[in-house]
């Protein structure tokens, strides 16, 4: 199991390979395949020129990478992604959208996010939660065509005369 809670909680001190080292062995990686995966890890995470950098100066987008990289680490079959790509910018968040679709095959992977398009792209399964209760789940095009009918605004005015703070409306 492979977990990347919502906080990242790491090792200050050691750099992004030694974290992927502690976890492959906690993991009970093959000793012979564990240097392979950490650097493949490493490149598919794109941090592969901060891998001897500690931990505390790494950004707060490269310290998420990390934190999903130590749960994808293994070949964990069950993982968790607690907001994986919380603080990061566009282009580092498109980048680990690629690479969980890379490496979803054969895996049950559990993403919460607040990002719609997030879940969109990466969900094969979408689930709305609304004050701690699920109050739909399906597919993305079952969702989008039971409930994505859109917002109709109406605005009424009080008065009919003009505001000159907002203009004249036609």
């Amino acid at each position: 199991m492979g977990v990347c809670p919502q906080h990242d909680v790491l090792f200050d001190l050691l750099t992004p390979a030694e974290h992927l080292d502690v976890f492959c062995d906690f993991k009970g990686v093959d000793k012979k395949k564990k240097k392979e995966e950490i650097d493949q890890m490493l490149l598919d995470i794109d941090l592969e020129p901060k891998r001897d950098q500690v931990a505390k100066q790494l950004s707060g987008g490269n310290r998420r990478k990390l934190s999903v990289a130590i749960a994808l680490v293994g070949g964990s079959k069950f993982i968790l992604l607690d907001e994986p790509t919380a603080g990061m910018d566009l282009t580092a968040r498109r980048k680990l959208w690629d690479m969980l679709k890379k490496y979803k095959g054969n895996r049950i992977i559990v993403l919460t996010t607040h990002y719609m398009d997030e879940a969109d792209i990466l969900g094969d399964r979408i689930g709305i939660m609304s004050s701690g209760k699920l109050i739909c789940l399906g597919r993305s095009l079952f969702l989008k065509n039971r409930f994505g009918v859109g917002y109709r605004l109406n605005c009424v005015k009080s008065t009919k005369e003009n505001n000159p703070k907002v203009g004249k409306f036609i």
